[in-house]
């Protein structure tokens, strides 16, 4: 059930999509233990110079590689969210080579009555989930 939204700059294949795509749903998988059928996710591709990401003082370079992901989930646990934020860079930079320093990640919360996945039903909460 998590969400994923990516904001990337525009250039990339159909092909390097799909892998990055890949590779941050084994990051959620792993890290939420959610099933491997729970696939939500959406890319946004924008031109360069709409997308300002920078470093919060950080000392943090970024490239045009950059990978803005906002994830709104059920609340989890810190050591799950950690977990995420890891697994997430190792994965993207093993399957995509893009670099941990280029990817920005926004965790947003809510709960079951937040979420209709279809038939103006809210799911969770009929227990059809």
């Amino acid at each position: 059930m998590p969400l994923l939204r990516f904001d990337l700059i525009e250039g990339r294949t159909p092909a390097e999509l799909q892998t990055l795509l890949d590779a941050a749903h084994r990051a959620m998988l792993a890290a939420f233990k959610v099933p491997p059928g729970d696939r939500y996710q959406i890319v946004h591709e924008h031109p360069a110079q709409h997308m300002i990401i920078e470093d919060t003082g950080l000392g943090i370079a970024r490239t045009r590689n950059v990978v803005f992901l906002q994830v709104t989930t059920r609340p989890r646990g810190k050591d799950a969210k950690q977990a995420f934020y890891k697994l997430l860079v190792d994965e993207l930079d093993k399957s995509c080579g893009i670099a941990p320093s280029d990817v920005v990640v926004s965790m947003v919360s809510n709960t079951d009555d937040d979420w209709s996945f279809g038939f103006g039903r809210a799911q969770f909460l009929t227990g059809e989930l």
